[in-house]
């Protein structure tokens, strides 16, 4: 007599494709979340470029373009790597363009990090994490534009940050104002100003500053530094006769697609295309290089970094031929 046998329907039949591409698609999810936030965040790099700028005859010099610290107390491998930099690279001149702490106890992880480069000469700005503690906020949101500003947080040491910076680094402040300095023989005018995503930034003051250094024509070289690359900023240091311009702030994106020349967001109005690494700025009929760094932190309520790895830039600086 036959037998039989009931089946029973639990995977019987073909699975849905639109199943399969929803595991593939969580499976890439996580996979680039882990990636993300366990691993390329520490993938510390030197990003190097080479420029002529300098007058014939001049000796190379190479300028550290440190930004976007964000430091945390804990965060000793970056701590580490940061303070290797100084032998490895051996900088004539450091440029900071702020955000240099990410927590009340950030300065901790700072001297750690720059200590080594005491006695180079350097140039900073402060950005609005130098003197408001980090807060938790939707990162969708930068998708909208430029961040709101967020009431002030916690306790953030500016005060002890400058004391360390030029008392024992030997580091000069730009915020709203211009200083010269004397670097391999050359003399090097800097102008900067303070945050201006916070709309902390005079641009009349610190043009003006680097107008009463004297002769002008006497400068070898003369550098525009900004925290957030607004393009008004940009274009009044082009006019008033930059030769070069640093600016941080954008992380890079932080978040991009990888392989793609464009970030995603650059949390100010810079174009995407501009939020990371070496490129021109044209204003007032002249062109200037500009190097904005994709920084090496992240805010410590955004812990990821993903096709935008955490960097320092060096740029060999050479005379004209």
């Amino acid at each position: 007599m036959p037998v039989t046998r009931a089946r029973s329907g639990l995977g019987a039949g073909p699975v849905s494709p639109w199943l399969v591409g929803a595991g593939a698609v969580a499976a890439l999810g996580a996979g680039a979340a882990v990636w993300g936030i366990g691993i390329e965040r520490y993938l510390f790099t030197i990003r190097r470029h080479e420029l002529t700028l300098l007058p014939r005859g001049a000796a190379p010099i190479t300028v550290l373009h440190l930004s976007d610290a964000h430091m945390a107390p804990w965060q000793r491998y970056k701590q580490s790597w940061i303070a290797r930099i100084a032998d490895e690279v051996r900088p004539d001149l450091v440029i900071n363009t702020g955000d240099s702490l990410g927590h009340e106890r950030g300065l901790e992880g700072i001297r750690r990090a720059f200590a080594p480069l005491r006695g180079v000469p350097g140039f900073h700005v402060h950005g609005s994490n130098d003197r408001v503690g980090p807060s938790a906020r939707n990162p969708l949101k930068y998708f909208s534009g430029p961040s709101r500003h967020m009431p002030v947080v916690s306790d953030i040491d500016t005060a002890r940050m400058d004391e360390f910076f030029s008392d024992e680094l030997g580091w000069t402040d730009l915020d709203n104002t211009a200083a010269t300095r004397t670097v391999a023989g050359l003399r090097i005018d800097a102008f900067g100003i303070d945050d201006a995503h916070r709309d902390w930034d005079d641009v009349p003051a610190s043009v003006d500053a680097l107008a009463r250094l004297g002769d002008r024509a006497a400068a070898d070289l003369t550098i525009g530094v900004t925290h957030a690359p607004y393009r008004r900023v940009l274009d009044r240091f082009t006019e008033a006769g930059a030769d070069i311009l640093f600016g941080g702030h954008t992380h890079g994106g932080q978040v991009r697609i990888p392989f793609s020349p464009s970030a995603l967001v650059a949390n100010c109005d810079i174009p995407l295309d501009q939020a990371r690494g070496l490129s021109t700025w044209t204003h007032a009929e002249r062109t200037v290089p500009l190097n904005v760094s994709a920084g090496l932190g992240h805010s410590i309520y955004a812990p990821v970094r993903f096709g935008c790895r955490p960097e320092v830039s060096v740029l060999t600086l050479r005379p004209i031929a």
